[in-house]
């Protein structure tokens, strides 16, 4: 069994993958490569799933990347809603929204009133462009009704190395990489979770609805897909499988290591997100006009 993970070695993704398959070979008494692919836009190990046999041997191994690519990129050698068998979630995350003190800004509120009196004069981190981080801003914004102006980095870590170094005002962190920061006495001043509600980790932080700002929550699902057709019985297995695993103390603590919250449930549940968040994001992406070149 090969499981697709189309970033490159060594980030969350892929070690999480590495969790699931380890956990899948104890469950089926065979061995589940991880297999990375990257290249083309993450596009190149997609496809890979969605050409191969449809017997549950080639996986996917995703997160918010299959539903931003969906509408980021219309010329895409495989349909995402039709070409893919959803089945299981793995796990969810989140973002803090962050600013610097320097900035002068307590609150969602009063940064959302500094940036209506200087249009697109307050900057923002991202992890470049049409990632899930620059998405998640854009939402956050269109339904504030205001903007700031995106300087996109080659990924999220050094988005936030050039925050914390004070040269950005603004960003959106994952949880997992900003953690250590905000715990450890960094002096930047977090304002708000993008979770649905409060987040353990953080829970003097309002959400964005709290704050002001609904329809805001982003929290990015990692899962399982298989290839169009695959048998219902054999997604059942896995499903049962992934879903037994996340019941164990090491995986749930291991997945929280990484600013994951185990999430588990059906493949229905697992496609019906995925079908609302390409309809979402299809939204922003046309509202801001965002095109990758």
């Amino acid at each position: 069994v090969r499981l697709i993970v189309r970033p490159a070695p060594g980030g969350t993704t892929d070690i999480v993958a590495r969790l699931v398959a380890q956990k899948l070979t104890d469950a089926l008494g065979q061995t589940v490569l991880v297999d990375n692919r990257p290249g083309g836009g993450t596009t190149l190990g997609t496809n890979l799933v969605a050409k191969a046999q449809p017997d549950g041997y080639t996986l996917l191994f995703t997160s918010a990347s299959l539903a931003t690519n969906a509408v980021l990129y219309p010329k895409l050698p495989f349909d995402t809603l039709k070409d893919f068998a959803p089945v299981a979630t793995v796990g969810q995350s989140f973002y803090v929204l962050i600013v610097q003190p320097s900035l002068g800004v307590n609150s969602v509120q009063e940064l959302i009133a500094m940036a209506k009196a200087k249009p697109k004069h307050i900057q923002y981190a991202s992890a470049g462009q049409g990632t899930i981080t620059h998405l998640t801003v854009e939402l956050f914004l269109m339904n504030a009704g205001f903007r700031m102006q995106d300087v996109p980095f080659k990924g999220g870590a050094p988005a936030l190395v050039a925050f914390l170094g004070g040269q950005m005002p603004v960003i959106f962190s994952p949880i997992a990489e900003c953690l250590p920061h905000l715990r450890g006495g960094a002096k930047i001043r977090p304002l708000a979770v993008t979770a649905a509600k409060r987040a353990p980790e953080l829970p003097d932080l309002p959400t964005l609805a709290e704050a002001g700002v609904p329809s805001s929550d982003v929290q990015p699902r990692s899962g399982l897909y298989a290839r169009a057709r695959t048998p219902q019985a054999v997604i059942a297995r896995i499903n049962a499988d992934i879903n037994r695993s996340l019941k164990e103390p090491d995986t749930r603590e291991r997945l929280a290591g990484h600013g994951l919250v185990p999430v588990g449930g059906t493949p229905q549940e697992l496609g019906a997100y995925l079908a609302a968040e390409v309809a979402r994001w299809d939204k922003v992406v046309k509202t801001a006009g965002i095109a990758i070149h």
